[in-house]
């Protein structure tokens, strides 16, 4: 028989990490994305940036599989972190052929995003924490 893992409350589950170091990363290259315009630092900081925000992506989306598999839980987060790492990939051909135009308002998106994810994640952890329902759990279970 298996045993049912659940989460430990006030712990941090893997893919809560995941989404808040992918937003993190996305952060930190609206910031070298803006050193870019003033520091001969800023592409260098912006390109190893880039590398880190496709690992997040990619560890986002291990992290919803993961976090499915056991429980047997709906795979909508898994559908979210894939389309993720796709818009991610796009972001990185964008920005490798220079396309600034395309490269920045899909970087704001990205962000916008990644923050509801994390905003979501964190409002799912509190509300386990306080014993109640979310709105968004409320819609789900109606």
């Amino acid at each position: 028989m298996a045993a049912q893992k659940t989460a430990v409350p006030g712990r941090l589950t893997f893919p809560q990490v995941a989404i808040a170091l992918q937003t993190l990363s996305l952060f930190f290259q609206s910031v070298t994305a803006g050193m870019l315009l003033s520091s001969s630092h800023g592409y260098a900081l912006h390109d190893a940036g880039s590398k880190v925000m496709y690992g997040a992506a990619m560890l986002y989306v291990l992290a919803a599989i993961l976090a499915w598999r056991p429980g047997g839980g709906s795979p909508r987060p898994i559908l979210y972190a894939t389309g993720f790492l796709v818009l991610a990939s796009v972001q990185v051909v964008l920005g490798v052929a220079h396309l600034p135009s395309l490269h920045v308002p899909l970087g704001i998106l990205m962000f916008g995003l990644s923050v509801l994810a994390l905003g979501q994640a964190v409002s799912a952890r509190l509300s386990k924490r306080s014993g109640t329902r979310s709105g968004a759990q409320v819609a789900r279970d109606s």
